[in-house]
This record gives C-alpha cells, structure tokens and sequence, in this order.
C-alpha cells in the first residue's frame, strides 16, 4: 500500500477534501432526526402550522446543503481516484516494458494484462470509494450515537451494545474474504489466458475442428472462477443480514426502551423517533461500511498483484554508454559467442551449452538445425533479449553487458520469427527502424525488401493503413515489411531469424541478391532451407544446442552427414550451386 499512497500524494488536496465535504454532509444529516423531534413535539404536538413549515424548509435546505457538499466531495474523490489510477497504470507499462523476456514469460502476457487493466480499475474504484465513505460512515455512525447520548444516555446504551457488536461481524468477515479474493483474481488470469489463446488461436481451432473441446475447457476454467466467486459472495453476503438482523433488534430495544421512557414522562415521543432515526442513519451507514469494506478487500488484493509485477526485477543490467579506451580500432569479429552456455529457468535443462563461434564484419552467417536446436535463442542473445548463462556473447569487440540497451539495439537490426506490424499507416510502421526516416529510404528499404509493391499495389503508397498485426496482408507481405523496417535503420548487423518462411523461393533469391550489396553489414540468417544459407561465408550446424560443425557449404556438403542429409531432403537433386548468396 505503500506504493499506491506515493501517488496519492500527487492529489493530497483532493484526498482531504474529498471526505472533508463528505464529513460536512454527514454533519447536516445528524441534525435531522432533532429537527423532525422537534417538529413533532413542537409544531404537531403544539397544532402549530407555521412552525411545522419552518422546520418542513430548514429540512429542504440541510437537505440542498448536503447535496452539494456530496457532489463536491465525489468530483475531489473521483478526480484523485483517476488521477492515481492513470499515473499508476502509466508507471506499470513502463515498468513492463522494461522487463526482459524471461520475466515476461516468468508471469504471462494474460496476467499482466489483468493487471493493467481489471486490476488497477478495481484499486480505482477503491480509492474513489473509500475517500468518500471511509471517514464518513464510521464518522455518522459515531455521531449517532453521541447524538443519541444527547437525548437520553439510557436509551443511548443500546447504542453503545450495538455498535462494537456490530465492528467485530464486520471486520470478521473482511479478514476472511480478503484472501480469497486473492484467490479469485487468480482464477480470472486462467479465464483470460483460455480466452486469449482461443482469440489468437480461432482458426487453427476451427481447422482440426476443436470448438466443442475449447468451450468444455473454458467452461471448466470458467465455472471454476464462478464457484469460487459464488463462495466469496456467500460469505460476503453475510454481512448485510448479519447487521440488518442485529441493528433491527437494537430499534426494537430503543422503541422498548424509549416507550417506557416516554411513559415515565423522562422523554418525548419526538426524542423517541429521534433516537429510532439515529438508529436507521447507524444501519445504512454500517451496510455502506460493510460493502466498501468488501470493496477495499478487493482493491486491497488487486494492489498487492500489481506490486508484485513492480516488484519483479528485469535480470538486465543497463550498461555504459561509454566505450573503452581503443574500441574505435577494434578490427576483430563483429560478433563472437565465447563458450556460451544459457537456460531459460535456473531448473530448466540447457537450451544452449558451451557455443563458440565468431562472425567478422561484413561476413554472412548462416545457422541451420532441427527444430528446438537452440537457433532463435542463439539470436535472441544478441540484441540481449535474455543474458547468457554462463560465457560472454561479444559485439564489436565489446560485451553485450557493456553496452547501455539503447546503443546496443541502435546497431542490430532484428527480423523476428513472428512478423509483427502495428496499426497504422506503412510510413508509421517502417519509422520503428528509424524515426526520422525520409520518404526516399522507406522506399530503398522497400525495393530491397520485395515490398515495393505491396505499397504500390494497395493504391495508397506509404500511407496505406495497416490492421492490428497486420490482418490486411498476406504472411509473405508481413515478413518482406519486416526486413524493410529491419534495413532502414542502417544497422551493422542484420538478424534473420527465420524471416522468409511465407515467402516464395524466386523472391526469396531476389531478396538475398539485394542484400548481398551491404558488403559492410554482418548477417545471421536463421533458416530452415538449404538455399537461405548454402552461399554463406560460413554455416553454424546447431544439434541439441551444441555446435555440430562450421564450414562452409561446399565443405559440410563433402563430409557432414547431417548437413548431408538436410541438403538431400530439401534439394532432390536440384543445383548445388543455389543461388546468389546475401
């Protein structure tokens, strides 16, 4: 909690007098029920007319008066509320964002996703709520009873019986549901997890034909967060009839009370129905406390969720901008792996165990193997999408850790396996690789792509419109937009991970013989095809996360019987020659 009162600090007027003016409410409706007793005993009990409309006026005018204090106090409430919700929200985005991978995939894109969302609008409404009740219902509550001390202490003991009767149900029962309500929001990450991977997922789920089979497991995750809900509730519910069976018997006792009294002549039939008010203003104001209490729980367990994701710490280290003395003159690889051994858990078995090899400036790097060989992890170290377990992963002579993100990411250019585009319009989505991109290297970028016409073809040029992740275009036209973003921005590395698997082969050849120009610019290409590689300067063989063999084409051709085979399987007695290398 401590953390969501350091944004409330930002709205520390609002915070006081949201429940000053809430408080001042309160105030002008204590007042009321001595305004009515003397109305009765008074104006009625008198037959006076005129003094019976004076009271009926102040009684609208406390009542106007209260109006506006509450409406002021929900605007302050209501404005420090969203006020902290937005910052808070803003601080975890970018807190995420500044996570690396292995904490991304440690927590899930589902749940972090609840808690941007559900979760903070929960600890919202829990702001809001509680500056506007907090204070004032226990503040009514009490001011009843004093009230009620005003007009008669003995009748008032009933009030003094009630009230702590009535603490002990009601923080009984918020300590009990506190936890589970912890327990509910995790059951609502499963329900929203199925729900993304079904959304992600519809139309391989309608190829094989599992509709039937993803609704009986969503319903399964689904009624599973019901009963647990339907169990909170239950005992959530309580509290209304707890308090309305206990403040009930406490009216009868003060009617009880006050009838014997009012017969002994001690006190009025007006004091009487003042008293029965007061106990009917303690009833509403301890339901309301009983609900915001169900309320503050709820924010209370979404806040700590959040706090766990600010807690989680990105395993990345930001390094220095500064390069050391005599990198300028570094003339060695442009990349280098030095016995590189990584994981993805620190129980997890070795994705990649003690790899070696160097790629030297200008050089083209081809890395082949089956699949879950290690290829896109051997990549992902690069860029230090993750940190290597043990070894040290080299760029220009410098250790990756050394280089602050910035600068490091500023020279490699990345082509994902997954081709990912933004909504927006084409011009917007090459920008990534560079910002201030000119309309003339967007379109360089794109002929060298093979992307040109998808521009042209569109009828729009650069400012065609893209859809979220690019549902408007074809899987080839993804992964050549890709590569144009990758070339924009001028990298002296270029990553292909796997990145022309949806694109035909002659324009795959096209693509390779526009990038062989870069004469200056190292490239890893990560492929599964024989014809992405066997041009290469050298061929990285990964098996099980080793280094099977390096060599190049013509030499792994000759001896190595797993490249042997990889070439036979795809080639079929096609040209060995291949095709114009990058």
């Amino acid at each position: 909690m401590k953390r969501l009162l350091s944004y409330m600090k930002a709205y520390r007027t609002e915070s006081i007098l949201g429940p000053l003016f809430k408080m001042l409410e309160a105030s002008f409706e204590l007042f009321v029920p001595l305004v009515v007793a003397s109305m009765i005993d008074v104006g009625i009990g008198g037959r006076d007319t005129g003094y019976v409309s004076l009271m009926g006026g102040f009684l609208v005018l406390l009542g106007v008066i209260g109006l506006a204090c509450s409406l002021t106090a929900q605007y302050f409430a209501a404005k420090a509320a969203t006020g902290a919700a937005t910052a808070l929200r803003n601080d975890l985005f970018t807190h995420i964002s500044g996570l690396s991978y292995k904490e991304i995939d440690q927590v899930g894109a589902s749940a972090l996703i609840t808690r941007m969302t559900s979760d903070i609008n929960q600890v919202q409404n829990g702001i809001n709520m509680t500056l506007r009740l907090l204070l004032r219902s226990p503040f009514v509550v009490f001011g009843a009873m004093v009230m009620a001390f005003t007009v008669d202490r003995k009748a008032a003991m009933v009030f003094a019986v009630t009230i702590p009767l009535l603490c002990i149900v009601v923080f009984g029962i918020m300590l009990i549901s506190m936890p589970l309500y912890q327990a509910v929001q995790k059951k609502l990450d499963r329900v929203l997890m199925t729900t993304r991977e079904n959304l992600m997922g519809i139309r391989v789920i309608r190829a094989f034909n599992r509709q039937e089979s993803e609704k009986k497991t969503f319903e399964k995750e689904n009624g599973s967060l019901v009963q647990m809900q339907v169990f909170v509730g239950k005992i959530s519910a309580l509290l209304n009839p707890v308090t309305y069976v206990i403040v009930n018997l406490a009216a009868v006792a003060v009617i009880w009370v006050g009838a014997e009294r009012t017969d002994a002549g001690i006190i009025t039939q007006g004091q009487v129905i003042a008293l029965v008010n007061y106990m009917s203003q303690i009833l509403t104001e301890l339901v309301k406390m009983a609900n915001l209490i169900i309320l503050i729980s709820k924010a209370v367990a979404c806040m700590k969720r959040v706090d766990g994701v600010f807690e989680l710490e990105s395993s990345l280290r930001d390094g220095s901008d500064l390069k050391p003395a005599g990198a300028e003159k570094q003339s060695g690889p442009m990349v280098e792996f030095k016995r590189v051994s990584f994981s993805y858990g620190e129980t997890q078995s070795e994705v990649l165990t003690d790899l070696s090899f160097c790629a030297m400036k200008g050089q083209t790097v081809g890395v082949i193997g089956g699949t879950g060989s290690g290829k896109s992890t051997l990549v992902n170290l690069i860029p230090r999408f993750y940190d290597v377990g043990k070894g040290m992963v080299l760029v220009d002579g410098r250790d990756v850790k050394d280089y602050s993100m910035k600068e490091l990411r500023s020279i490699i250019g990345v082509v994902p396996q997954k081709a990912v585009l933004f909504k927006g319009s084409l011009k917007d989505n090459m920008r990534w690789g560079k910002a201030d991109a000119s309309d003339e290297e967007i379109w360089e970028a794109l002929e060298i792509a093979q992307a040109k016409e998808v521009a042209e073809k569109k009828g729009q040029g650069l400012e065609f419109m893209i859809d979220q992740g690019g549902r408007n275009l074809s899987g080839g036209q993804k992964q050549r937009l890709c590569i144009a973003r990758a070339l924009i921005g001028k990298a002296k590395i270029l990553i292909f991970d796997d990145s022309t698997s949806a694109v035909d082969t002659a324009t795959e050849k096209k693509i390779r013989e526009a990038l062989a120009a870069r004469k200056n610019v190292t490239k890893i290409i990560i492929a599964q095809r024989v014809t992405s590689v066997m041009n290469t300067d050298q061929i990285i063989i990964l098996d099980d996360g080793k280094v099977h063999r390096i060599g190049t084409h013509a030499e792994l051709l000759a001896d190595d019987p797993i490249y042997q085979e990889i070439y036979a399987s795809q080639m079929k007695g096609g040209d060995e020659n291949g095709s114009e290398s990058l």
